[in-house]
């Protein structure tokens, strides 16, 4: 490719976790609309129908692995010779009280969910600090804003990306690069019923609480109002914007959410404004 068509080529876009969910439909969306895209999943035989579908090279990749991690992000600069957009979407959740959760589990979803990202985005993060131009795209939740019962080990996993991508977004954003929380509620994309494990420990003090929760998820897994054709579109809608966001929320669920824990904030603080205040030395 010569240095004009590299100029106004489309973005090369690098996504993990293509093998279902919003990683597949953002990457289809991508492919449909002329982008580059390197599709990636744990098991490449998930996703090789995608590079029937456009400019596609599909990679095999398990986030947690840091040579697999080497090898995609050097394919995709071989083939592409950079990359312009990372999303980190691989993830999956744990359904359990606290209480019920189970230490290996809990560990594996946040060598996934935080540690992988991390590990992604470092990887990454030389290309684009050289070419002073880039995006990142991490994949939070509404779980990443406020907690729900069945999901406090989940709710932490994104509570940790959302800390750590806004330190990110100052670090980078002098530097050209931008990043993007995405915060969804519930849509069909099999999380609930495919991507998210359960505790096997049940306590009956919890059934009322983080039972429910539980079962609320699994029957309704498949009935969520979210579309993820029109989140995907949503996510490329925002970061070609003039002004991305730093947080894009993606459903009414998430939207009423976000806005009633800001409430919640404000009156706590309020109404504990002065103990506040005066924990500093007098002046």
């Amino acid at each position: 490719m010569s240095t004009t068509d590299a100029a106004t080529a489309k973005p090369v876009w690098f996504i993990t976790g293509c093998s279902t969910g919003f990683g597949r439909h953002l990457a289809e969306q991508l492919l449909a609309d002329g982008y580059r895209v390197v599709v990636t999943a744990r098991k490449p035989a998930d996703i090789a129908d995608l590079a029937a579908k456009g400019d596609a090279l599909v990679l095999a990749l398990d986030v947690t692995d840091s040579g697999q991690i080497a090898a995609a992000v050097a394919a995709a600069e071989a083939k592409y010779g950079r990359i312009d957009v990372l999303v980190n979407n691989a993830g999956i959740g744990y359904f359990a009280a606290v209480e019920e959760s189970e230490d290996a589990a809990t560990r594996r979803m946040f060598d996934i969910n935080v540690f992988g990202l991390a590990a992604m985005t470092t990887a990454v993060l030389p290309g684009m600090r050289a070419r002073r131009s880039g995006f990142v795209v991490n994949f939070s939740s509404i779980g990443g804003l406020r907690a729900f019962p069945a999901l406090g080990w989940y709710n932490a996993s994104k509570f940790a990306v959302e800390g750590l991508s806004e330190a990110l977004w100052q670090e980078t954003e002098p530097l050209g690069i931008k990043v993007m929380l995405v915060e969804p509620s519930g849509f069909r994309t099999d999380w609930a019923g495919r991507s998210a494990d359960e505790s096997a420990v049940t306590i009956e003090d919890y059934t009322a609480t983080a039972g429910a929760r539980r079962r609320a998820l699994r029957t309704g897994s498949g009935n969520q109002p979210g579309d993820p054709v029109r989140a995907a579109k949503a996510i490329v809608a925002a970061v070609e914007s003039k002004a991305p966001p730093h947080r894009l929320l993606l459903g009414n669920w998430a939207y009423d959410q976000a806005l009633a824990k800001l409430d919640e904030l404000r009156g706590e603080f309020t109404a504990w404004e002065g103990t506040a205040r005066g924990a500093d030395f007098p002046k």
